[in-house]
């Protein structure tokens, strides 16, 4: 998946939960949000917590695929909560290959 096709599905599937996301889909969108609060950021702080608030649920809908593609549940995104370890965890989990056949289709 492009950069460009991976910014288009993450927005169409805006709170789309269900369902897999590859790594590539993730990590486009990654990119695009680091990217996009960098040049907000630069430009007006408001500006930066709009372009947050837009993206906020297709970033947890996007991670949630993602689990889900691994063959995990939604609901690990909770380890956002723990501070270091959790988002250690998180990271080791978002670059695992996906795993077929699993639940999640």
């Amino acid at each position: 998946m492009t950069f460009v096709e991976s910014i288009q599905t993450c927005f169409s599937k805006y709170v789309e939960f269900n369902g897999r996301a590859k790594r590539s889909e993730f990590w486009w969108f990654v990119l695009f949000t680091f990217l996009g609060s960098l040049v907000t950021g630069a430009l007006h702080e408001y500006l930066s917590a709009l372009f947050s608030l837009v993206v906020l649920l297709p970033s947890l809908a996007v991670a949630a695929r993602r689990l889900h593609d691994i063959d995990k549940s939604g609901w690990f995104l909770l380890l956002y909560l723990i501070p270091f370890i959790g988002w250690i965890v998180l990271l080791v989990l978002f670059v695992l290959d996906s795993k077929d056949p699993n639940r999640f289709g």
